[in-house]
This record gives structure tokens, sequence and C-alpha cells, in this order.
């Protein structure tokens, strides 16, 4: 099974590539999501971002005119080189803040010196996810809608751990990203709002 993000606008003809490729394709909606099985025994099942359940006609021009993003939601990306958060309307950034932090690498010394690495990589790493929390407790105040998080899991839950940050509503995609940048989160903001499509190939 592979896994891609499609752009809601892209739906329609990615559904056409998929018949093409697998042969004359049956459409159908279960579970919130719109699937398609093909004649050669492929399947496929979109999905709509935010954790979002489908119930309207299999039809992918209906389908991809229901995905929208929501009034009022977040991306929260946390990695130990840095974070990047946004609040958005729509698709549209309301506020934003990216940080890099410094994180000191990996020692091959030994005893107390390594000891003296791993408590300073700590003490960095606990900085700046204060460094994050603080930002995204002042962006994310009173968010109404779903926060779309990524980078590294044991980052993002350090930085929810903060009590000003339990009310937002984690959903799904989770966004895999490498150190968050000002382009990585553009990057994310798309990633979030596309049609989760899993495919089986025959």
């Amino acid at each position: 099974m592979s896994r891609v993000q499609v752009p809601a606008e892209r739906i329609e003809r990615w559904v056409t590539n998929f018949a093409t490729r697998h042969g004359a394709t049956a459409l159908s909606v279960g579970d919130g999501a719109l699937r398609g099985a093909a004649e050669d025994g492929s399947t496929f099942v979109a999905r709509m971002p935010f954790e979002t359940a489908y119930d309207g006609p299999a039809e992918p021009g209906t389908f991809a005119d229901t995905v929208t993003a929501p009034a009022d939601w977040g991306v929260l990306l946390v990695r130990k080189g840095g974070f990047a958060i946004a609040r958005l309307a729509g698709s549209r950034v309301t506020e934003s803040k990216v940080g890099q932090r410094h994180v000191q690498g990996r020692t091959k010394a030994g005893g107390q010196s390594q000891q003296r690495f791993a408590r300073r990589r700590d003490n960095q790493a606990r900085q700046a996810y204060e460094a994050a929390a603080e930002h995204a407790a002042r962006i994310l105040a009173g968010l109404r809608g779903p926060l779309v998080t990524g980078g590294d899991h044991a980052a993002v839950d350090e930085v929810l751990a903060d009590p000003r940050l339990r009310g937002p509503v984690v959903t799904g995609p989770w966004l895999a990203v490498p150190d968050p940048r000002r382009s990585v989160l553009e990057e994310a903001v798309r990633e979030a709002c596309a049609v989760a499509v899993e495919v089986v190939n025959a």
C-alpha cells in the first residue's frame, strides 16, 4: 500500500489517471471516504483532510468541492533544531513564527565528557521546546479549529505538554518534516489541506 497527498483541485484528474492505469473503476462512498475499485483489482481510498468525513455522492468533482480548510486552525511543527507555528483562516496564514535553536550534536567522547555533552544537549533541547511553547501559546490562544502537528513526535509532545496548550484539538495528518524553516511551514500547510489517498496496486 502506498499513500499520497493530492491537492483537492487535482483529485478529478488523479481518479481519471487511476482508471487509465488500472481499467474501469467503480466509485463508492464508505466510512467517510471516496473509494475506487478498478477492474484489475487495484483500489484506492481518498480521505478528506482534518479527519472530516465525506457523505456526498461518489463523484470526484463533488468530493473535491467539499474539501475546505477550517475557518480557524493551526499548524505546529517541532524538531530539536527549531519550530514553526502558524494560525490560519482557511488557506490564509493570519500569524506565524519560525525559530531555529542550536542543539549540540552527539559526541564520541566517553565518561564525564559524554555526560556533560548529554546534559548540555538536554538543556538546549528543553530551552528550544520552551521557546516553541511560548510562541505557540500566544499564536494559538483560543484556537477554535483543529491543530495539525509534525516534525518529531517526542518534541511535539514536549511542547503540547505546556498547560497553555491544552485547548487545541490535534487532528491528522501527521506531517513528517525536516527542521522547520519558512518554506517547510508553507509546504506543511499545503499538505495539511490535501486529500490523503491510500492506494493498493494489484
